[in-house]
């Protein structure tokens, strides 16, 4: 279980942190925020909003950024952040490993904003032709889940390829050099690939994945302040509201701090959706889906129930 002994060892480095921070700063008062460069997180962030939201309730505001999920998820884990986003996976792994958090909102499907990449004039046509060849990912992310479901619509298994586990910028040099023959990303830096090197989109989640987003809590937290959560998730829609009808202000917004053309960030904001809102049923029956999935392959050890962690509205 080299995805949970990953987790493990990230969540020892996140405790360390999570002392230090203790140590410094106390625990009283404070929302600790994790986000990464794309995304409603860094667009609140930007605004100052949610600070003025939270002074008229005694708390103050600490942003962390993370490169992926499944480090601010190891975060949660060891109680150095207790509120953060991710894609579908992330969750599902750490729920594996017995981290103590909730769901409490999520984004609607948004399945063109992952793919699997080819170059150009790669020979590569169809998914099925990635038998036997090394395909790099962000281990435990939520392409991680896209490439297993297109692998099994093409009949291939994943045994059948040699994943390559790397991060976004890593990745992106492999695949740039021709170490490895595709590359499952998201967006933003999906649509910087196609754009810059002229990536070609072998296949993407429409029709086989949902690529939902998750807002999570640390439950301690969400259990102890309900009325914070709420004011967040709150503060974040209203960001999501606007950006939904402002992309090229967003994109320009976000270029300097990803390093990504702001033409280039509004092909990814259109690929985007909005309307951030509580877990329904069939929200969830997708997460449990992606759970079981996962466990049948033996990436998790164990069945997990994704219902018994979801936080409902006001609760």
């Amino acid at each position: 279980m080299k995805e949970l002994e990953r987790f493990v060892f990230g969540a020892a480095v996140a405790a360390a942190l999570a002392f230090f921070h203790v140590a410094a700063h106390g625990t009283d008062h404070v929302v600790r925020i994790g986000f990464q460069k794309y995304g409603n997180f860094i667009l609140l962030k930007g605004t100052g909003e949610l600070e003025k939201k939270l002074a008229t309730r005694g708390f103050t505001v600490e942003w962390t950024e993370f490169p992926s999920g499944p480090p601010l998820l190891e975060a949660i884990n060891a109680g150095a952040l207790d509120i953060g986003q991710t894609g579908e996976a992330p969750p599902i792994f750490a729920q594996a490993a017995a981290t103590d958090f909730v769901y409490i909102a999520h984004e609607p499907p948004a399945p063109q904003g992952e793919a699997i990449l080819v170059p150009r004039d790669s020979p590569i046509k169809s998914v099925a032709d990635l038998k036997g060849r090394k395909v790099a990912l962000n281990k435990g992310s939520n392409v991680h889940y896209l490439l297993v479901k297109l692998l099994e619509k093409a009949g291939i298994r994943y045994s059948d390829i040699e994943p390559v586990f790397l991060a976004p910028a890593d990745a992106r040099a492999a695949f740039e050099r021709g170490s490895v023959a595709a590359w499952v990303i998201w967006d933003p830096y999906q649509a910087a690939a196609e754009v810059a090197i002229a990536a070609r989109t072998l296949a993407d989640g429409t029709g086989v994945v949902p690529n939902n987003q998750f807002y999570l809590a640390r439950k301690a937290f969400a259990d102890v302040n309900p009325q914070i959560v709420d004011a967040v998730i709150d503060a974040v829609a209203d960001v999501d509201r606007w950006a939904e009808n402002n992309a090229s202000t967003v994109a320009q917004q976000l270029s300097a701090g990803i390093g990504i053309p702001a033409a280039v960030l509004e092909i990814a904001l259109q690929r985007q959706t909005y309307g951030i809102k509580p877990l329904d049923d069939a929200t969830v029956t997708e997460q449990q889906g992606i759970a079981d999935t996962f466990y049948g392959l033996g990436l998790i050890p164990k069945p997990i129930v994704v219902s018994t962690i979801v936080r409902r509205t006001g609760t």
